[in-house]
């Protein structure tokens, strides 16, 4: 179960984050999670929406470079050791995990991670294994 990230690159000056959230968010599109990187020129502002579509469309006509990338969310008990338990079976199996970002669920006891592999089918497969099942993309982006 994939979901659909976006990922749009920022020229890193003043204005350019504002500019963004005030385009999606004039077209009705909903910021689900976001985690921003930066180096001294640019940066990656990686977004979980609630329509991606609308979202690249709007971002594309204003001259914004957004890519897409497959991630997966699961949902990981909200408690220390919480996320080691999603990522000890992907460590045993020597599935790479490029990155990752969280965010905890208003009405639960359960944090959602957003994470990026290298071999996405092969992070399914081992967290299926594993009796984790990711959450549905419907589902994310109506968090």
């Amino acid at each position: 179960m994939k979901v659909q990230q976006l990922s749009v690159f920022l020229e890193n000056r003043s204005g350019r984050l504002a500019e963004v959230a005030r385009l999606l968010g004039d077209a009705g599109v909903n910021i689900r999670a976001l985690s921003l990187a930066d180096t001294a020129d640019f940066g990656i502002l990686r977004l979980i929406v609630n329509d991606v579509e609308r979202a690249v469309e709007v971002l594309r006509r204003a001259g914004q470079t957004v890519s897409l990338t497959d991630v997966v969310a699961v949902e990981v008990p909200d408690r220390p050791g919480g996320l080691a338990e999603i990522l000890e079976p992907l460590q045993e199996q020597e599935v790479n995990v490029e990155y990752l970002y969280a965010f905890v669920e208003k009405s639960s006891d359960r944090a959602v991670v957003v994470l990026r592999f290298d071999d996405v089918q092969a992070a399914l497969e081992v967290l299926k294994q594993a009796g984790i099942t990711p959450l549905a993309a419907e589902k994310v982006y109506t968090l």
